[in-house]
């Protein structure tokens, strides 16, 4: 570790992103709402094509705070016991032990999660809410922090079992990572034809500059950021909305609005403010929302999208001030 002391909020996310820009490149937004997610305690549900840099993110969080970093490939023949552990035989000494799975981690990449049935899908969601497994009849806690990054592919859907909207809830924010733009790609590979091997953040430069305790310590900062009253009335006014919008046939729950709120306080202390504003919960809007809605089948045969909607439906919903 370089550092042992604890930093405040604004530091944390400066000192986090610093690092995440050596290895991923042009991915700001998917950066600053993992970092959000992380300090939330949430976890994060990352869409795009192959090649976008889901892997290499999860595996520079990682490396920057210090922590270890855990991956499962999710495929059809997958089991739960392949992700929680199961019960071995010891031969040597008669005996069942348990073998602890790759969950128990403090980073998870849960690669192409929508490749693995129903069984383990649940088993991975379940671990997520209660931050623990039973094995064996046993509860057993999963290491402190804990952090899940889930991936799927937005254009392949063959031998695919597609998350359920009940179990996308489950997540704090989907992000989606989205081509970089031109001048972001020319330095990929200007990186590359120098020598940098992007696909490794250890050969990418970045180095282990936070850790556990600095996440503690912003959590506990971010747990003093003033949410007023007017503002959870605008949190639950925007998800109330969603529910009768006449585009959505499913509107947001409210552990949608307990994690919108909670973002929204992180996403204050990132900005070093000691009170959230109607812009940072506007600001956190679409991530947070747009993978719990279900849209109506005329608004999606007009090309309506949930970002689409949500933007309309913050129109509609008029902020404090």
């Amino acid at each position: 570790m370089a550092r042992t002391a604890s930093v405040a909020a604004p530091e944390f996310y400066a000192r986090l992103r610093e690092q995440l820009i050596k290895a991923v490149v042009g991915q700001e937004e998917a950066i600053r709402l993992c970092a959000i997610a992380l300090v939330a305690q949430g976890h994060v549900l990352l869409e795009g094509v192959p090649g976008t840099g889901k892997t290499l993110l999860a595996k520079s969080i990682a490396r920057a705070l210090a922590l270890e970093y855990g991956r499962v490939q999710f495929t059809p023949d997958l089991m739960p016991a392949d992700i929680v552990g199961t019960s071995v035989y010891d031969l040597t000494n008669r005996t069942f032990a348990l073998r602890r799975g790759p969950i128990f981690t403090n980073v998870l990449l849960a690669d192409e999660i929508n490749r693995a049935p129903a069984k383990v899908q649940s088993a991975l969601l379940e671990a997520m809410e209660e931050r623990g497994v039973t094995l064996e009849g046993q509860q057993l806690p999963l290491p402190a922090p804990f952090f899940v990054l889930a991936t799927q592919n937005p254009v392949e859907y063959e031998g695919t079992y597609p998350l359920p909207e009940a179990q996308q809830d489950r997540f704090l924010f989907k992000v989606r990572l989205d081509y970089p733009s031109r001048a972001d790609e020319m330095e990929v590979l200007r990186r590359w034809e120098s020598g940098i091997e992007l696909r490794d953040p250890v050969k990418a430069g970045v180095e282990p500059v936070l850790g556990a305790e600095d996440i503690e310590a912003c959590r506990a900062e971010v747990a003093k950021v003033v949410v007023d009253e007017k503002i959870r009335s605008y949190v639950v006014d925007l998800a109330s909305a969603t529910r009768t919008a006449p585009e959505i046939a499913l509107g947001a729950s409210t552990r949608a609005e307990v994690l919108l709120m909670l973002a929204a306080r992180a996403y204050a202390a990132f900005e070093g403010q000691q009170f959230v504003t109607p812009d940072h919960v506007k600001g956190l809007l679409a991530p947070a929302f747009r993978h719990r809605l279900i849209l109506r089948p005329e608004a999606e045969v007009g090309g309506q999208t949930p970002d689409s909607v949500l933007e309309a439906v913050a129109g509609r919903v008029v902020p404090p001030r």
